[in-house]
């Protein structure tokens, strides 16, 4: 898409802090970020919304969903065990979708936020 400010990134036509990219997908950093971690995985096919999807995008979103885990651990923010067994870290995922999903650019991507946990609070009041 010409207009599509995701498009333009994943063609090198704007800058980001990059993280990822292959030949399906680029990972960068949230220009406005609502967690001390916070970046986005976008496919380089433009796909409007994850309502757009169909069984033919599967193998892509799966990647997406796959490539988090390993991306939010480089970046800060992975899940772990400690020495007791007890669960620390850890990210959340997120897909806006449409106007009422709070949607922005419509070019699909997952948003991964992680750090402290005072973020959290800031996220769900906003």
């Amino acid at each position: 898409m010409d207009n599509c400010i995701f498009c333009k990134i994943a063609a090198g036509q704007i800058p980001s802090k990059k993280i990822y990219e292959d030949e399906d997908l680029i990972a960068f950093h949230d220009i406005n970020p609502a967690a001390p971690v916070h970046f986005l995985i976008v496919p380089r096919q433009h796909v409007a919304t994850l309502a757009d999807c169909g069984e033919q995008h599967a193998a892509l979103l799966g990647k997406m969903l796959a490539l988090a885990p390993r991306l939010a651990a480089e970046q800060g923010c992975g899940y772990a065990l400690d020495t007791e067994g007890k669960p620390t870290g850890g990210f959340k995922t997120l897909i806006n979708t449409g106007p009422d999903g709070r949607q922005e650019v419509y070019h699909l991507h997952m948003h991964v936020m992680g750090g402290p946990h005072p973020w959290r609070v800031q996220f769900v009041q906003q």
